[in-house]
């Protein structure tokens, strides 16, 4: 992973969507949020990887009700650690038109 970060950096893109998504999983009473995030063969932005998801795992456990109360919304990035090659074998499979 690179150090640097891309000029597309958009700040605080994913913890804006986190945010959202958490507030709405609360209201729900929801146990999970979904992110589509990819940490391997990425460009380097900072919101894209583990060290991250994992911080952002803790604002989830501290920052809400649920979390306070031991039963907290817990972030799911299935696609983290998958390879592009393999991401786009699952979009193929999955019927996604590539190009």
């Amino acid at each position: 992973m690179t150090q640097s970060i891309p000029v597309t950096y958009v700040p605080a893109r994913n913890t804006i969507f986190l945010s959202f998504a958490l507030a709405y999983a609360e209201a729900l009473g929801a146990s999970r949020v979904y992110l589509g995030v990819n940490a391997l063969d990425y460009s380097g932005y900072p919101d894209c990887r583990p060290d991250y998801l994992r911080a952002m795992q803790a604002v989830f456990q501290l920052g809400t009700k649920q979390g306070r109360e031991g039963d907290p919304i817990t972030i799911h990035a299935p696609l983290v650690q998958l390879k592009k090659r393999r991401l786009f074998s699952l979009a193929t499979n999955w019927g996604f038109p590539g190009n």
